[in-house]
Protein backbone atom coordinates (compact mmCIF):
# COMPACT_ATOMS: atom_id res chain seq x y z
CA UNK A 1 0.00 0.00 0.00
CA UNK A 2 2.15 2.87 -1.11
CA UNK A 3 1.20 6.52 0.44
CA UNK A 4 0.74 7.97 -2.99
CA UNK A 5 -2.63 5.74 -2.94
CA UNK A 6 -5.41 8.31 -3.78
CA UNK A 7 -8.87 7.40 -1.95
CA UNK A 8 -11.62 9.29 -2.27
CA UNK A 9 -14.75 8.37 0.49
CA UNK A 10 -18.43 9.62 0.36
CA UNK A 11 -20.32 8.15 3.06
CA UNK A 12 -21.80 9.38 6.64
CA UNK A 13 -20.48 10.48 9.94
CA UNK A 14 -21.59 9.85 13.14
CA UNK A 15 -20.98 9.90 16.82
CA UNK A 16 -21.20 6.69 18.10
CA UNK A 17 -22.22 6.02 22.11
CA UNK A 18 -20.97 2.64 22.69
CA UNK A 19 -22.02 0.90 25.87
CA UNK A 20 -20.24 -2.31 26.44
CA UNK A 21 -21.74 -4.87 28.59
CA UNK A 22 -22.15 -9.05 29.63
CA UNK A 23 -24.79 -9.07 27.29
CA UNK A 24 -27.43 -7.47 25.30
CA UNK A 25 -30.86 -6.66 26.67
CA UNK A 26 -34.12 -7.53 25.45
CA UNK A 27 -37.02 -5.64 25.01
CA UNK A 28 -37.83 -3.39 28.40
CA UNK A 29 -34.80 -4.84 29.97
CA UNK A 30 -32.80 -2.61 31.69
CA UNK A 31 -28.76 -4.63 32.02
CA UNK A 32 -26.42 -2.75 34.36
CA UNK A 33 -22.88 -2.31 35.08
CA UNK A 34 -21.84 -1.24 31.37
CA UNK A 35 -18.63 0.36 30.11
CA UNK A 36 -19.38 3.39 28.01
CA UNK A 37 -16.79 4.87 25.08
CA UNK A 38 -17.94 7.56 22.86
CA UNK A 39 -16.14 7.51 19.76
CA UNK A 40 -15.96 8.78 15.95
CA UNK A 41 -18.28 6.74 13.90
CA UNK A 42 -20.55 6.40 10.55
CA UNK A 43 -19.59 4.02 7.99
CA UNK A 44 -18.14 6.63 5.78
CA UNK A 45 -16.23 8.34 8.40
CA UNK A 46 -14.97 5.12 9.33
CA UNK A 47 -13.42 3.46 6.28
CA UNK A 48 -12.29 6.72 5.78
CA UNK A 49 -10.02 6.56 8.85
CA UNK A 50 -8.98 2.95 8.15
CA UNK A 51 -7.78 4.11 4.73
CA UNK A 52 -6.30 6.80 6.14
CA UNK A 53 -4.39 4.56 9.20
CA UNK A 54 -2.72 1.87 6.59
CA UNK A 55 -1.88 5.32 4.88
CA UNK A 56 -3.78 6.46 1.77
CA UNK A 57 -4.13 9.83 0.84
CA UNK A 58 -8.10 10.05 1.64
CA UNK A 59 -10.37 12.83 1.04
CA UNK A 60 -13.56 12.52 2.64
CA UNK A 61 -16.80 14.16 0.89
CA UNK A 62 -19.83 13.61 3.61
CA UNK A 63 -22.23 16.30 5.57
CA UNK A 64 -22.49 17.59 9.30
CA UNK A 65 -24.41 19.92 11.63
CA UNK A 66 -22.77 23.02 13.06
CA UNK A 67 -22.73 21.43 16.41
CA UNK A 68 -19.91 19.80 18.66
CA UNK A 69 -20.35 16.79 17.50
CA UNK A 70 -19.07 17.52 13.85
CA UNK A 71 -17.04 20.07 15.28
CA UNK A 72 -15.22 17.03 17.34
CA UNK A 73 -15.39 15.05 13.84
CA UNK A 74 -14.26 17.58 11.74
CA UNK A 75 -11.19 18.14 13.76
CA UNK A 76 -10.31 14.26 14.69
CA UNK A 77 -10.79 13.60 10.68
CA UNK A 78 -7.76 16.14 10.14
CA UNK A 79 -5.64 14.81 13.15
CA UNK A 80 -6.08 11.31 11.08
CA UNK A 81 -4.96 13.06 8.24
CA UNK A 82 -8.29 12.97 6.17
CA UNK A 83 -8.34 16.10 3.57
CA UNK A 84 -11.90 17.50 4.51
CA UNK A 85 -12.54 19.71 1.57
CA UNK A 86 -15.59 18.13 1.07
CA UNK A 87 -16.78 17.80 4.39
CA UNK A 88 -19.76 20.15 4.55
CA UNK A 89 -21.42 21.69 7.33
CA UNK A 90 -25.71 21.59 7.56
CA UNK A 91 -26.67 24.44 9.56
CA UNK A 92 -30.72 22.54 9.73
CA UNK A 93 -29.77 19.24 10.76
CA UNK A 94 -27.93 17.90 13.46
CA UNK A 95 -25.09 15.43 13.40
CA UNK A 96 -26.14 11.75 12.66
CA UNK A 97 -25.31 9.80 16.13
CA UNK A 98 -25.52 6.02 16.40
CA UNK A 99 -26.48 4.43 20.22
CA UNK A 100 -24.52 1.15 20.46
CA UNK A 101 -25.05 -1.88 22.37
CA UNK A 102 -22.15 -4.48 22.63
CA UNK A 103 -22.35 -7.71 24.54
CA UNK A 104 -19.26 -10.14 26.52
CA UNK A 105 -19.02 -12.02 22.96
CA UNK A 106 -18.84 -8.86 20.32
CA UNK A 107 -22.44 -9.09 19.27
CA UNK A 108 -23.73 -5.30 18.96
CA UNK A 109 -27.19 -3.50 18.50
CA UNK A 110 -27.51 -0.06 16.86
CA UNK A 111 -29.62 2.40 16.83
CA UNK A 112 -28.80 5.67 14.57
CA UNK A 113 -30.29 8.92 14.46
CA UNK A 114 -29.19 9.69 10.55
CA UNK A 115 -29.05 13.60 10.92
CA UNK A 116 -27.03 15.79 8.37
CA UNK A 117 -26.19 12.71 6.40
CA UNK A 118 -29.73 12.55 4.98
CA UNK A 119 -29.85 15.69 4.15
CA UNK A 120 -26.79 15.27 1.88
CA UNK A 121 -28.21 16.15 -2.27
CA UNK A 122 -26.89 14.90 -5.12
CA UNK A 123 -25.84 18.06 -6.38
CA UNK A 124 -23.33 18.18 -3.33
CA UNK A 125 -21.60 15.34 -4.28
CA UNK A 126 -21.48 16.58 -8.12
CA UNK A 127 -19.53 19.60 -6.71
CA UNK A 128 -16.71 17.23 -5.91
CA UNK A 129 -16.79 15.94 -9.28
CA UNK A 130 -12.91 16.81 -8.93
CA UNK A 131 -12.07 15.18 -5.81
CA UNK A 132 -13.97 11.98 -7.31
CA UNK A 133 -12.17 12.17 -10.65
CA UNK A 134 -8.69 12.61 -9.43
CA UNK A 135 -8.86 9.48 -6.90
CA UNK A 136 -7.27 5.61 -7.75
CA UNK A 137 -10.47 4.63 -6.07
CA UNK A 138 -13.95 6.19 -4.66
CA UNK A 139 -15.71 4.68 -1.62
CA UNK A 140 -19.67 4.67 -0.61
CA UNK A 141 -21.94 3.41 1.39
CA UNK A 142 -25.73 3.41 2.19
CA UNK A 143 -25.86 5.44 5.13
CA UNK A 144 -26.64 8.43 2.91
CA UNK A 145 -29.40 8.99 0.18
CA UNK A 146 -29.24 6.16 -2.59
CA UNK A 147 -29.24 8.85 -4.75
CA UNK A 148 -25.97 10.49 -3.52
CA UNK A 149 -24.12 6.99 -3.77
CA UNK A 150 -25.62 6.84 -7.20
CA UNK A 151 -24.44 10.09 -8.73
CA UNK A 152 -21.07 9.80 -7.38
CA UNK A 153 -20.71 6.01 -8.67
CA UNK A 154 -21.38 7.31 -12.14
CA UNK A 155 -19.36 10.59 -11.72
CA UNK A 156 -16.44 7.93 -11.06
CA UNK A 157 -17.53 5.57 -13.74
CA UNK A 158 -17.48 8.26 -16.75
CA UNK A 159 -13.98 8.62 -15.15
CA UNK A 160 -12.42 5.60 -15.02
CA UNK A 161 -12.09 5.52 -11.71
CA UNK A 162 -12.33 1.86 -9.69
CA UNK A 163 -16.09 2.09 -7.40
CA UNK A 164 -16.24 0.13 -4.10
CA UNK A 165 -20.11 0.04 -2.83
CA UNK A 166 -20.47 -1.22 0.48
CA UNK A 167 -24.62 -1.82 0.30
CA UNK A 168 -24.52 -1.58 3.98
CA UNK A 169 -27.21 -0.52 5.92
CA UNK A 170 -29.13 -3.58 3.26
CA UNK A 171 -31.01 -1.11 0.77
CA UNK A 172 -33.12 -1.75 -2.51
CA UNK A 173 -30.42 -0.72 -5.80
CA UNK A 174 -31.11 -0.06 -9.18
CA UNK A 175 -29.66 -2.14 -11.78
CA UNK A 176 -28.37 1.42 -13.36
CA UNK A 177 -26.48 1.98 -9.98
CA UNK A 178 -25.20 -1.46 -10.06
CA UNK A 179 -23.50 -1.21 -13.28
CA UNK A 180 -21.73 1.62 -12.28
CA UNK A 181 -19.68 -0.59 -9.24
CA UNK A 182 -16.39 -2.03 -9.75
CA UNK A 183 -16.45 -3.95 -6.63
CA UNK A 184 -19.60 -4.34 -4.54
CA UNK A 185 -19.16 -5.87 -0.49
CA UNK A 186 -22.16 -7.01 0.94
CA UNK A 187 -22.84 -9.31 3.94
CA UNK A 188 -25.07 -12.38 4.11
CA UNK A 189 -27.92 -10.05 4.79
CA UNK A 190 -27.24 -7.40 2.30
CA UNK A 191 -26.36 -10.60 -0.40
CA UNK A 192 -29.73 -11.78 0.62
CA UNK A 193 -31.71 -8.51 0.45
CA UNK A 194 -29.93 -7.59 -2.98
CA UNK A 195 -30.88 -11.61 -4.65
CA UNK A 196 -33.46 -12.76 -3.03
CA UNK A 197 -30.95 -15.52 -2.27
CA UNK A 198 -30.78 -17.09 1.34
CA UNK A 199 -26.02 -17.24 1.87
CA UNK A 200 -26.55 -20.06 4.29
CA UNK A 201 -23.08 -21.49 3.27
CA UNK A 202 -20.45 -21.55 0.57
CA UNK A 203 -23.09 -22.83 -2.48
CA UNK A 204 -25.80 -20.01 -1.48
CA UNK A 205 -22.95 -17.29 -1.62
CA UNK A 206 -21.63 -18.61 -5.13
CA UNK A 207 -25.51 -18.17 -6.29
CA UNK A 208 -25.73 -14.83 -4.70
CA UNK A 209 -22.73 -13.61 -5.99
CA UNK A 210 -23.43 -15.05 -9.60
CA UNK A 211 -26.77 -13.20 -9.80
CA UNK A 212 -24.77 -9.59 -8.65
CA UNK A 213 -22.03 -10.51 -11.56
CA UNK A 214 -24.86 -10.85 -13.86
CA UNK A 215 -26.88 -7.40 -13.27
CA UNK A 216 -23.09 -6.00 -14.11
CA UNK A 217 -21.09 -5.85 -11.03
CA UNK A 218 -17.49 -7.51 -12.30
CA UNK A 219 -16.16 -8.10 -8.78
CA UNK A 220 -18.12 -9.47 -6.05
CA UNK A 221 -17.16 -9.81 -2.08
CA UNK A 222 -19.82 -11.06 0.34
CA UNK A 223 -18.05 -11.15 3.54
CA UNK A 224 -18.70 -14.06 5.65
CA UNK A 225 -17.82 -12.89 8.83
CA UNK A 226 -15.10 -15.29 10.76
CA UNK A 227 -15.81 -17.57 7.62
CA UNK A 228 -13.82 -14.79 5.66
CA UNK A 229 -15.20 -13.88 2.18
CA UNK A 230 -16.35 -15.48 -1.12
CA UNK A 231 -14.51 -13.13 -3.89
CA UNK A 232 -15.97 -13.56 -7.03
CA UNK A 233 -14.60 -12.18 -10.50
CA UNK A 234 -14.65 -13.11 -14.08
CA UNK A 235 -11.85 -15.77 -13.82
CA UNK A 236 -13.18 -17.40 -10.99
CA UNK A 237 -14.60 -17.84 -7.69
CA UNK A 238 -13.10 -18.82 -4.43
CA UNK A 239 -13.54 -18.57 -0.03
CA UNK A 240 -10.94 -16.34 1.55
CA UNK A 241 -9.84 -17.31 4.94
CA UNK A 242 -10.51 -15.39 7.40
CA UNK A 243 -7.80 -15.12 10.27
CA UNK A 244 -9.24 -16.53 13.95
CA UNK A 245 -8.97 -14.11 16.74
CA UNK A 246 -11.19 -13.42 20.09
CA UNK A 247 -13.72 -11.19 19.34
CA UNK A 248 -14.19 -8.24 21.78
CA UNK A 249 -16.56 -6.18 19.67
CA UNK A 250 -17.48 -6.59 15.55
CA UNK A 251 -18.88 -2.70 15.42
CA UNK A 252 -16.85 -1.90 12.52
CA UNK A 253 -15.27 -4.84 11.35
CA UNK A 254 -17.14 -4.50 7.95
CA UNK A 255 -15.52 -0.97 8.07
CA UNK A 256 -12.55 -2.04 8.21
CA UNK A 257 -12.72 -4.14 5.68
CA UNK A 258 -13.29 -2.25 3.24
CA UNK A 259 -10.66 0.43 3.95
CA UNK A 260 -8.49 -2.66 3.63
CA UNK A 261 -9.89 -3.81 0.77
CA UNK A 262 -10.28 -0.17 -0.60
CA UNK A 263 -6.20 0.52 -0.33
CA UNK A 264 -5.20 -2.77 -2.02
CA UNK A 265 -7.05 -2.07 -4.80
CA UNK A 266 -5.79 1.22 -5.20
CA UNK A 267 -2.06 -0.40 -4.54
CA UNK A 268 -2.70 -2.25 -7.91
CA UNK A 269 -3.17 -5.91 -5.89
CA UNK A 270 -5.37 -8.41 -7.40
CA UNK A 271 -8.50 -9.31 -6.39
CA UNK A 272 -8.28 -12.46 -3.73
CA UNK A 273 -4.74 -11.01 -2.51
CA UNK A 274 -6.84 -7.58 -2.04
CA UNK A 275 -9.44 -9.92 -0.05
CA UNK A 276 -6.93 -11.17 2.10
CA UNK A 277 -5.22 -8.11 3.38
CA UNK A 278 -8.96 -6.68 4.30
CA UNK A 279 -9.39 -9.79 6.20
CA UNK A 280 -6.84 -9.29 8.04
CA UNK A 281 -7.18 -5.36 8.75
CA UNK A 282 -10.75 -6.98 10.24
CA UNK A 283 -9.51 -8.98 12.61
CA UNK A 284 -7.28 -7.58 13.39
CA UNK A 285 -10.21 -4.54 14.47
CA UNK A 286 -12.49 -7.15 15.74
CA UNK A 287 -9.84 -7.20 18.86
CA UNK A 288 -10.98 -3.86 20.29
CA UNK A 289 -13.97 -2.47 21.31
CA UNK A 290 -15.20 0.78 19.49
CA UNK A 291 -15.69 2.08 15.81
CA UNK A 292 -12.81 4.24 14.84
CA UNK A 293 -10.53 3.42 18.17
CA UNK A 294 -10.50 -0.72 16.70
CA UNK A 295 -8.98 1.11 13.30
CA UNK A 296 -5.36 -0.45 12.61
CA UNK A 297 -2.60 1.43 11.77
CA UNK A 298 -0.23 0.10 8.90
CA UNK A 299 2.21 -0.62 11.39
CA UNK A 300 0.06 -3.05 13.58
CA UNK A 301 -1.45 -4.71 10.74
CA UNK A 302 2.65 -5.57 9.59
CA UNK A 303 2.99 -7.04 13.80
CA UNK A 304 -0.28 -8.62 13.42
CA UNK A 305 0.19 -10.13 9.68
CA UNK A 306 3.99 -11.11 11.03
CA UNK A 307 2.60 -13.25 14.64
CA UNK A 308 0.25 -15.11 11.88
Amino acid sequence: MPDSSNITVIGSVNTDMVVKGKRLPGPGETVAGGQFVLAGGGKGANQAVAAARLGARVTLVAKVGHDMFGDQAVAQFQREGIVTDGVIRDPDHATGVALILVDEKGENLISVASGANHALRPEEVEQAASLIQSADVVMFQLEIPTDCAGRGAEIAARAGVPVILNPAPASPLDESILRHVTYLTPNETEAEGLTGVAVRDEASARTAAKKLQDLGVRHVIITLGPKGALAACPEGMQIVPSVPVQAVDTTAAGDAFNGGLACAVAAGKPLFEAVRQANLVAALSVTRLGAQPSLPTAEELRRFTGSK
